[in-house]
């Protein structure tokens, strides 16, 4: 069992992120079981990179003195599986809001979307989504967003290392990524719609992955608590 000293002097902690939780919502889980349990009035803690509601997967949580080693855990290498969903696009590209356009999917062949992916290996140029956390002139883009206004988001370098389709059943397509910090799943989603002609959302989103830590030796915040006591 973990002791109160162990908590203080540093931890890092792998938890499996439930869909529709907030990153935020999982760190705070964490740290009121750990405040409880030992009667602790403060404890540093946080995560080392958000995954947004609509997602699930692996968030790499530090504790007490470890919570200086987040900017380097952060930018290690990622890796992400998941669901894009050809033929319409969504203005957040993804499924916080609506389809705005329906595009077709009759040219589309099993050859032609297991090659798309080699145009985006390696180091590209990639435009984040509008809806996101990013800031412009000290607001995030996404308050921006949703209130209509139109926002210039600057591209930025990423480099994807793999990029594999998993399974195709039209509309969706499974896929597996490996890429560096700063990359954006939900625009790779976007652009991939566009280089087939078809639009493309992110339908579902798991990161399996950060540097060596793995989701498969993860727990849920929910049993995490329960195993503390």
């Amino acid at each position: 069992m973990k002791t109160e000293e162990d908590f203080l002097n540093g931890q890092i902690i792998l938890i499996d992120k439930p869909l529709e939780w907030t990153s935020f919502q999982a760190v705070n889980a964490l740290k009121w079981a750990i405040r409880k349990k030992f009667n602790l009035k403060k404890l540093k803690i946080g995560h080392a990179g958000t995954l947004d509601p609509l997602a699930t997967g692996l968030l790499v949580i530090c504790t007490g003195k470890f919570t200086k080693k987040i900017p380097e855990l952060q930018g290690q290498i990622k890796e992400y599986t998941g669901t894009f969903t050809l033929g319409a696009t969504t203005p957040s590209y993804d499924l916080e809001t609506d389809v705005d356009q329906i595009f077709p999917t009759e040219h589309l062949t099993e050859t032609s979307i297991r090659n798309v992916p080699n145009q985006f290996l390696g180091q590209i140029e990639q435009v984040p989504p509008v809806f996101s956390a990013l800031k412009k002139d000290g607001k995030r883009l996404y308050e921006l967003a949703r209130k209509g206004e139109q926002v210039e988001v600057q591209a930025r370098k990423i480099e994807i290392l793999e990029f594999e389709i998993t399974r195709i059943d039209l509309p969706e397509v499974d896929f597996r990524v490996v890429c560096s910090k700063g990359t954006y799943i939900r625009s790779l989603a976007h652009d991939f719609g566009k280089a087939l002609g078809s639009g493309a959302y992110l339908s579902a989103l798991r990161r399996t992955k950060i540097g060596d830590y793995n989701v498969n030796n993860a727990t849920t915040p929910l049993v995490f608590k329960e195993e503390l006591g």
